[in-house]
């Protein structure tokens, strides 16, 4: 790089998505801290390995065929357009790009970036089937969804070339849906053909509240996942860019779109909608711990896909109501539909994030959504030409993001189901899922047990599960097993 300017333009663009990788780690330490919090002690260490292990899975997958995906599927409708112009030279593994190289300084940090939010559309799926899915299966649902799924979508949705933004109009900034919503929809998939906990639900249909075991620590780590946060919304920008008109020089922050946008807004409407989703969160949870954490990530959320042009007291008054509606929501579906999810993800990231593209398609109606291509024609435009954000498109945009999620999961897991290998045997489920692989994950302290990881009053639920006033049998032991082959 002879020039100067030039030179520190790229080199502080490298440096930027570069600490950006570094916040979004906190995102993962977060998931790991408070789904270990959720789960009964008898399956912490499962749930930790699980969690920890899909991350080099998918950091694997995605530098083989994930960020290809992304470069070369921009072209639609769907997969139809044909392969974009580039993508082989700028993304297939053997690409001198896709290594060190003193003449493209960026692609392998603006990779890191996209693979961390891959990281996350897997990690969102991990929570919702605790204590009781294979990790085997879990790892091929959330290396499905972590490199293929959601980065198909990134590239109709979240490319300023996509057909979806340049046809449709389609506007997500913070990725409400293109993460959010794809993931809440591959984990109700998975939800639904799991099943729910043994105990979850009583005889009569009645719904049983099992804690969690360590409430403050998941709330810790739920505040991990917000500092993470920042690095996400940081990630999804770029610094410094030339925008000006006519060969005119203006630079400029920008939105993934390249339209433009600052820091110091998005700042606001972050801490403006965390704020609003919390205090509605407290209120309508009635001051629940887990949800009223929980109810800040989901206004985040929920405000994401237009926080990059919200007014700030926009973002918290829809961080609020979406909210209400999505708590009021879990707890219907809970019932009515007997569906088992551990920590609200398909509520927190499913229902919130098709709320945030659905609303900011109405709240941002005629705003520029990026630079037209060449040659495309999209549905609305603004004055001078350009493809307009409006409500039809988020709309419909909302729908193919949560189906993308929704039914190629569905398939997976109903063939997983098929065979066996999605759910873990019943026996095991009982005595826990550290039982066969780990010591006890409090070996000094047993709380009120006795002496084999089952609490007292989690056997009895067992047994009155089974319908008999037997004398306790303890889970794991020959005459368990017996027992359980009986059956």
């Amino acid at each position: 790089m002879q020039n100067q300017v030039e030179s520190l333009t790229v080199l502080f663009t490298e440096f930027y998505y570069w600490v950006t990788v570094v916040f979004m780690f906190l995102i993962h330490v977060g998931f790991a801290t408070y789904e270990i919090a959720v789960v009964r002690p008898k399956n912490m260490q499962r749930t930790l390995m699980k969690t920890f292990v899909v991350i080099p899975l998918v950091t694997v997958t995605f530098f083989f065929f994930g960020w290809w995906i992304y470069n070369a599927f921009s072209n639609g409708p769907g997969i139809t357009g044909g392969i974009a112009e580039g993508a082989g030279e700028t993304a297939a593994p053997w690409s001198e790009l896709m290594a060190p190289n003193l003449e493209d300084r960026i692609n392998g940090v603006f990779w890191a970036a996209f693979l961390l939010f891959s990281w996350t559309a897997a990690a969102i799926v991990s929570g919702a089937l605790l204590e009781r899915v294979r990790t085997a299966a879990f790892l091929i649902i959330g290396t499905m969804v972590g490199s293929v799924l959601w980065i198909i979508d990134a590239a109709w949705g979240w490319h300023p070339e996509g057909w979806m933004v340049q046809v449709m109009g389609y506007h997500d900034a913070y990725a409400s849906g293109v993460i959010h919503a794809i993931a809440g929809g591959a984990t109700l998939a998975a939800l639904i053909v799991l099943g729910p906990r043994i105990g979850k639900f009583g005889p009569k249909g009645e719904v049983r509240d099992i804690k969690p075991h360590n409430v403050w620590l998941a709330c810790v780590g739920l505040f991990l996942i917000f500092t993470g946060f920042w690095g996400f919304y940081v990630a999804c920008n770029i610094p410094m860019l030339d925008i000006g008109p006519n060969g005119e020089s203006y630079f400029s922050a920008t939105n993934i779109y390249l339209m433009p946008t600052t820091l110091s807004g998005i700042t606001f409407n972050f801490l403006m909608s965390f704020s609003g989703g919390i205090l509605a969160a407290y209120l309508v949870s009635r001051g629940n711990p887990f949800w009223t954490f929980s109810g800040g990530l989901a206004g985040v959320i929920a405000t994401s896909a237009g926080n990059d042009l919200y007014h700030p007291i926009q973002s918290m008054i829809l961080a609020a109501i979406a909210v209400v509606i999505i708590y009021k929501l879990h707890f219907y579906v809970e019932r009515k539909f007997k569906l088992d999810d551990v920590v609200g993800a398909v509520a927190v990231h499913g229902y919130a994030g098709v709320f945030g593209v659905v609303t900011a398609g109405f709240m941002l109606w005629g705003y520029p959504a990026a630079e037209p291509v060449d040659g495309v024609s999209a549905w609305f435009t603004t004055p001078d030409g350009w493809p307009a954000i409006n409500p039809l498109g988020n709309f419909l945009g909302a729908i193919i993001m949560f189906g993308l999620g929704f039914v190629p999961i569905f398939l997976i897991a109903k063939l997983l189901n098929r065979f066996g290998l999605l759910r873990v045997p019943r026996a095991v489920e009982l005595v826990g899922l550290d039982v066969h692989d780990h010591a006890s994950a409090y070996p000094y302290f047993q709380g009120r047990t006795d002496g084999d990881g089952i609490a007292d009053e989690e056997r009895a639920l067992a047994q009155s599960m089974e319908g008999t006033a037997r004398a306790p049998v303890v889970p794991g032991t020959p005459g368990a097993v017996a027992r359980e082959d009986r059956r």
